[in-house]
């Protein structure tokens, strides 16, 4: 099981909150190495975020899905509890420096502030409590997980200090292999449209009239030409299933590139 950061790393924990504590999993230094050894098949499974409910999207995710081959196989919505942490014998007043990932710093930016403290920006948040043992610094502490501190042996000096408590990451289990048919599905798809009045309004409304809810849009540039974009769905239902199968049939002949990133079983975690 691939995943983005290093051992004790969110992608992680969602992991074993999916697929339980007794399996393998392999650090990538990257989302697209997450991609990339799915598609080799070095691992049978990758995890990788899509979106936080404070901070949104993660664009790094979309892109990938946009040129890989690999298709999302299941959801995982993982409740997000930061702590602050250091080396053992270190205090909360001799941090001047905490280390961690962009999303993360985002997430505790309020209680950060209050500390009066200077930021930066790691690619990982297990991965900055590792580098702060391995070089010892001691004015430095990283926002990351409870689980990280246990892994590296590492004083938590708070707890819980994102700065909304609803905080939720949902990460996608891609393979190369699609899942099997599951009642309680959802789709995934990116489309584009032609670069005109009406477009995406009629595009769209090939859900409403099939009935289909859609849990998700989000737009990203081509890349091709300036401001035109790809929209990125994600809708209820199976794409085995007839209204669906219809949908995607009328969606056909108002966008001008589509393409299916999989059906998956809906995460049963409960938002609390």
């Amino acid at each position: 099981m691939a995943f983005q950061g290093e051992k004790g790393a969110y992608s992680e924990e969602a992991i074993f909150h999916f697929f339980g504590e007794n399996v393998q999993t392999m650090p990538c230094k990257s989302i697209r190495d997450v991609f990339k050894n799915c598609e080799a098949r070095v691992v049978d499974y990758g995890v990788v975020p899509v979106e936080n409910s404070i901070e949104g999207s993660v664009f790094e995710t979309y892109d990938m899905f946009l040129s890989s081959s690999v298709k999302a196989v299941g959801e995982i919505i993982l409740r997000i509890r930061h702590c602050l942490i250091a080396l053992p014998d270190v205090s909360l007043s001799e941090v001047e420096t905490v280390y961690s990932h962009p999303q993360a710093l985002a997430q505790c930016r309020g209680y950060l502030q209050s500390l009066g403290v200077s930021v930066e920006v790691t690619y990982d948040t297990a991965g900055s409590v590792k580098m702060i043992k391995e070089r010892g610094l001691r004015n430095a502490a990283a926002v990351a997980s409870e689980r990280a501190a246990e892994i590296y042996g590492m004083k938590i000096l708070a707890k819980g200090i994102e700065d909304y408590g609803h905080n939720y990451t949902r990460f996608l289990v891609i393979s190369v292999k699609e899942a099997q048919y599951s009642p309680s599905s959802k789709t995934s798809i990116i489309f584009s449209t032609a670069h005109k009045p009406g477009a995406l309004y009629n595009a769209l409304g090939a859900f409403a009239r099939n009935g289909i809810n859609l849990t998700k849009i989000e737009s990203r540039p081509t890349r091709q030409r300036p401001w035109e974009y790809y929209f990125f769905v994600d809708f209820e239902g199976h794409q085995e299933e007839e209204h669906v199968k219809k949908a995607l049939a009328e969606l056909v002949s108002y966008t001008s590139f589509i393409k299916i990133l999989g059906s998956y079983p809906r995460a049963s975690t409960e938002l609390s």
